[in-house]
């Protein structure tokens, strides 16, 4: 069975099940799935441009509206159980975890901890941290020794 480890920001659409589900055919594929609860680091600034760039003023005027850490932490086991739920329900194994500490640190261990054949990043676009990459995707790429695919979530959540 084809291994893979799914990190997400958000809870997956229907678009994106349909997305990560059929990359390897007919293949059986377990994910294995992180989801990185908004933290209290100094990202809000960053949202915001991204929000801007993307012609979304109005939602970045609306940044410090976002739950951060602890208050961030039932959303994102919402959104996880969501997410495997949807997986689940496309009909492939599924189980996940919140991250803890630092993301990159949590997939680094997961990856080593299941064996996993590959890494899908799957967020919206975070432009500023791409531009000089500082994304996940872009940083994984040098730490935990698979393949990295990264995928833009189909629709803002």
């Amino acid at each position: 069975m084809f291994t893979s480890v799914l990190m997400i920001e958000k809870a997956l659409t229907s678009a994106d099940v349909e997305f990560v589900t059929t990359l390897h055919g007919d293949e059986a594929v377990f994910f294995h799935v992180l989801l990185q609860p908004r933290g209290d680091q100094a990202d809000r600034l960053l949202r915001a441009i991204d929000d801007i760039a993307l012609g979304e003023l109005d939602d970045a005027a609306r940044e410090g509206e976002t739950p951060e850490g602890a208050a961030a932490k039932e959303p994102a086991e919402q959104a996880l159980s969501v997410s495997l739920t949807a997986l689940r329900a496309a009909g492939r194994q599924a189980q996940g975890r919140l991250v803890e500490d630092h993301p990159l640190d949590a997939l680094k261990v997961l990856v080593d901890e299941v064996g996993a054949d590959e890494v899908i990043v799957l967020t919206d676009p975070h432009y500023v941290e791409e531009f000089f990459h500082r994304d996940w995707a872009s940083r994984a790429r040098h730490k935990v020794g698979v393949p990295v695919l990264k995928l833009f979530s189909h629709s803002k959540a």
